[in-house]
């Protein structure tokens, strides 16, 4: 989906507060590692996946639920998906699901090849249907389990998306967090700013603190902690990487302590 630059609504760090309980267990985090690599992933790598993917629904839940109270709806819908995704480019996550769901469908727009015939949609999803779609069947109990700690609850489509978005972004968490310990730290850094028509744009920071996450220590053949903070960098950006960071670092440190 494309971003536009007048969609820069937040909710502000207090929608995702630092709790102790995540809604996707190790076993499933380190499942979804194991559809794309074949290192050995550590106990705090997988509470920082699941703390940011966490971290991630969060914000859209709360997104889609402030939509949902426009309208005087206590039951979250997909529309009130796309309302959330549309006011806030910084949870555009999961754009390999948007091919797969039937909530998407209208927003893609049509695409055609270079003779100018129309592209299908299947065409556009490809032979091979990616290991995150496959196995968004997963995280139903998780996302039903954040919607309950949020206070809200979603039509089966709503849990559907939700559970699919949540599939393929922690599957694209884990695959860069594999390529950090195989390249030895981030070596593509972006960095995205909001912007406003008729406002300057902001000045770039003098020191940015995520550049401590470029160069990693450890074996080459563990995911740790730093490997899936390091990840979360090249996904998000925004207040919502910060908040990201920020939980998924506690979350580790407490696993740590214990």
């Amino acid at each position: 989906m494309t971003a536009q630059p007048l969609r820069t609504e937040r909710s502000g760090p207090q929608t995702a507060s630092v709790v102790t309980e995540l809604p996707f267990t190790p076993q499933l985090v380190k499942a979804v590692f194991r559809d794309v690599t074949s290192l050995h992933v550590s106990r705090s790598a997988a509470r920082a996946a699941a703390s940011v993917t966490r971290t991630v629904l969060t914000e859209i839940i709360e997104g889609a639920r402030r939509a949902a109270a426009e309208e005087v709806r206590k039951k979250l819908t997909p529309q009130d998906l796309i309302s959330a995704i549309d006011r806030n480019i910084e949870v555009e996550v999961g754009s390999a699901w948007y091919l797969h769901s039937p909530t998407f469908h209208g927003l893609m727009g049509e695409l055609r090849d270079a003779d100018g015939v129309l592209v299908s949609l299947r065409e556009r999803r490809g032979t091979r249907t990616p290991s995150g779609v496959a196995g968004a069947h997963r995280f139903e109990t998780g996302v039903r389990r954040l919607l309950k700690s949020r206070g809200v609850r979603a039509v089966p489509a709503m849990v559907r998306d939700l559970d699919g978005i949540a599939s393929v972004f922690l599957t694209a968490l884990a695959r860069d967090a594999a390529m950090v310990v195989r390249e030895g730290g981030v070596k593509r850094f972006g960095t995205v700013h909001l912007m406003v028509p008729g406002e300057p744009a902001p000045a770039p920071p003098l020191k940015d603190p995520l550049f401590a996450l470029s160069t990693r220590r450890g074996d080459g053949r563990t995911v740790g902690g730093d490997d899936v903070l390091a990840a979360a960098t090249m996904q998000l950006f925004g207040d919502i990487r910060e908040r990201a960071l920020t939980e998924a670092a506690e979350m580790t440190r407490n696993t740590s302590a214990n």
